[in-house]
């Protein structure tokens, strides 16, 4: 048996799932529909992450930069030696010639040249007419500063020493104690100007002043090394951190 589809009629299925679907569209909850549209229009273009990323990695610089000037210019100077103790002690009473004077700090100091050039140690007294006694000439071993000395009258005594901390910055402090020589004890006479090691007192002063500055200049090489040093680390940081926020940002 044969079948004859009229001419016009369409041989497309009813179009029920359709009109469902759009039964269902419209009849959902009041205001989803706007909900949808509205969020859908709200998500950030490509754009607008990479400016938020380029905002997010510029304050994360900022802070890294922050971070690093606060850490490391505070590192090194907790990290200078400090004086734990002295032959004679300070505020002591001495009696006998001291075969040397030393002081003992917290941690090693550096010997540049290994000659003991880089540390100083001068003994001045008695109080009031002050003198100088020693020749100058001061060693390091370790974390200690010493020096040869005879004094002269009784009195009270200043012992003003310097050296170079492990961290390349100049430390310096001084202490005092009372003379009191016992009978039969030999007493030096002093000189008016300060010695240097291996130089005669009267040409002391000059020579006095170009260690200081040579002191100063040794360390200064250490201390720039250790600013670049930290600077760069703070930006090597930045970069790292911006680069992964960016790699993220993409991801999403």
């Amino acid at each position: 048996m044969k079948f004859t589809i009229p001419r016009g009629a369409s041989t497309a299925p009813p179009a029920a799932n359709s009109r469902s679907s759009t039964v269902r569209a419209n009849s959902t909850p009041h205001g989803t529909t706007a909900s949808i549209v509205r969020t859908a229009h709200q998500r950030p273009t490509r754009r607008q992450t990479a400016s938020a990323a380029r905002r997010t990695a510029r304050a994360v610089f900022a802070v890294v930069v922050a971070a690093a000037a606060l850490g490391w210019g505070a590192a090194p100077a907790s990290a200078h030696n400090n004086a734990v103790g002295s032959s004679p002690a300070a505020d002591s009473v001495v009696t006998e010639q001291p075969e040397l004077f030393s002081v003992t700090t917290s941690d090693l100091l550096l010997d540049l040249g290994g000659t003991g050039s880089s540390a100083a140690m001068i003994v001045t007294g008695p109080a009031g007419a002050p003198l100088f006694y020693g020749d100058g000439c001061a060693t390091v071993s370790g974390a200690t500063i010493e020096t040869a000395a005879q004094l002269g009258p009784a009195g009270q005594y200043r012992v003003i020493w310097q050296a170079v901390s492990t961290d390349g910055h100049s430390i310096s402090d001084e202490f005092t104690f009372d003379w009191k020589p016992a009978p039969g004890q030999s007493l030096a006479d002093g000189a008016a100007t300060a010695p240097s090691c291996g130089i005669e007192a009267d040409a002391s002063t000059t020579d006095a002043t170009t260690d200081a500055g040579s002191s100063a200049a040794s360390e200064s090489p250490l201390s720039t090394v250790a600013w670049i040093g930290a600077a760069l680390g703070a930006v090597v940081l930045a970069v790292a951190v911006t680069l992964l926020i960016l790699r993220q940002k993409r991801r999403r």
